[in-house]
């Protein structure tokens, strides 16, 4: 059965429902008592009577989505102060405010702004972080989020996700046929845009390791080919369609090969390291078993993949270089689709938890496994660059919809399109600025 579901899985995208690219829309589950904090309104200095975002509103927006902070409403603040001299703690301790962030935009010149702000601990009277950025009007909600980044670490110890991005496919019915989009969008849901559209199935998107790249699956002229597209300008190229299958690629953290799942025609499918320059394949894999979803570690020393060697689905390892692969996983039945967390010391996966498909992520080091879902057919586990967070696809009242959930458990994101097919879900790396 495995065999025959793991065949599918590269040979077809699949989808059950009609989908559309419409922004995803999100519900937090947080903590039980989330940090109260306080986003002061942004002052604005410039020509035209109004801002042309609302700062502030971005970064509320953020730290309350995270689940671990409770902003409060702008009607019960005391005071509304732009600058830190303005700041009166005493106003902010009465009402049980941990942390407060005051700023504002300033014009400087043609489509030229400055943000900035600062993050006050009311309690200690002190200024924990003052910055000052350049932005656009292109740049100014990611210029947000900088902030809103800078802030969460501050306050958490963990760096702030919110300049990220994710990839996903989509599916929509038109007519009798389907119509495939790629689409990236930051990872809040804004700025939504379609990279690549096809009537042909589109699957398993990754990542290069500087955000300029995807890599991808494409079934156009019936047979799957994998192709690496920049974002900035839509160039694209083609580096494997070799006979049978190409499918699951993942770049290495020097980006400059791909792991991929080749075979099918005159075998089983095997790992591969693609050089994407030279287009050389070099076999890994040579076992009459299914090889296939490989993911490099963050050193670049290993690869880890799925394999029914062992007569069920379980997580391997090999040298990058080649070798003899060793078995990861013991726990339960049936555990694919590897990814390991940016700081190397967390394996996610799907894991079969009594009959139901679900996201466990287990600890390299003791060897854990802690269930993150509760979903029946959840899959496509993609961690953030922070490690502190998943993505992964599940199914609402049959609909394919997005999910994160923290590493621990404890708080939990539900992104829906509004009505459809959402599938395939992976987290870019921290931007290069």
């Amino acid at each position: 059965m495995y065999k025959k579901l793991i065949f599918a899985m590269l040979v077809t995208l699949c989808v059950a429902t009609d989908a559309t690219a419409q922004k995803l829309r999100i519900n937090v589950q947080g903590i039980a008592q989330p940090t109260p904090v306080a986003i002061v309104p942004f002052g604005w200095e410039g020509n035209s009577p109004r801002s042309p975002l609302d700062i502030a509103g971005v970064i509320n927006n953020d730290l309350k989505r995270s689940g671990r902070f409770a902003p409060i409403a702008e009607t019960d603040m005391l005071q509304k102060p732009t600058d830190g001299a303005d700041v009166d703690f005493d106003d902010w301790t009465i009402l049980g405010i941990e942390a407060v962030v005051v700023g504002k935009l300033i014009e400087t010149g043609d489509n030229a702004y400055t943000l900035q702000f600062q993050l006050f601990d009311p309690i200690s009277r002190k200024q924990l972080v003052g910055y000052r950025m350049p932005a656009s009007r292109g740049t100014m909600r990611a210029a947000a989020h900088r902030a809103a980044d800078m802030i969460y670490e501050k306050l958490t110890g963990i760096k702030g996700v919110f300049g990220t991005k994710v990839a996903y496919v989509t599916a929509e019915q038109q007519g009798k046929e389907r119509l495939y989009s790629l689409i990236v969008s930051d990872q809040d849901g804004e700025n939504d845009h379609k990279i690549m559209e096809s009537k042909d199935p589109i699957m398993s998107p990754a990542w290069s390791p500087d955000s300029r790249q995807l890599a991808y699956v494409s079934f156009e002229g019936s047979r799957s080919s994998i192709f690496v597209q920049t974002l900035r300008s839509g160039n694209r190229f083609q580096v494997s369609n070799k006979p049978g299958i190409n499918g699951a690629p993942s770049f290495s953290p020097d980006g400059r090969k791909l792991v991929v799942t080749l075979g099918g025609v005159d075998g089983n499918p095997d790992i591969y390291v693609l050089d994407i320059r030279t287009r050389e394949a070099t076999r890994l894999t040579t076992h009459r078993a299914i090889d296939t979803e490989g993911t490099w570690s963050p050193d670049g020393r290993y690869i880890y993949f799925t394999s029914d060697r062992a007569g069920g689905p379980q997580i391997y390892r090999i040298s990058a270089n080649g070798g003899t692969p060793e078995r990861v996983t013991f726990e339960g039945s049936y555990n694919a689709r590897p990814r390991l967390s940016p700081d190397g010391t967390r394996l996610a996966m799907v894991h079969n938890d009594r009959g139901n498909f679900r996201i466990a992520v287990m600890n390299l080091e003791t060897k854990d496994l802690l269930i993150l879902s509760s979903g029946q057919q959840d899959e496509s586990p993609s961690f953030a660059p922070n490690s502190d967070i998943l993505i992964y696809a599940t199914r609402q009242r049959g609909d394919g919809v997005l999910e994160t959930v923290s590493a621990d458990g404890m708080i939990r994101q539900k992104m829906a399109s509004g009505q459809g097919d959402v599938r395939e879900p992976v987290w870019s790396p921290f931007p290069r600025f």
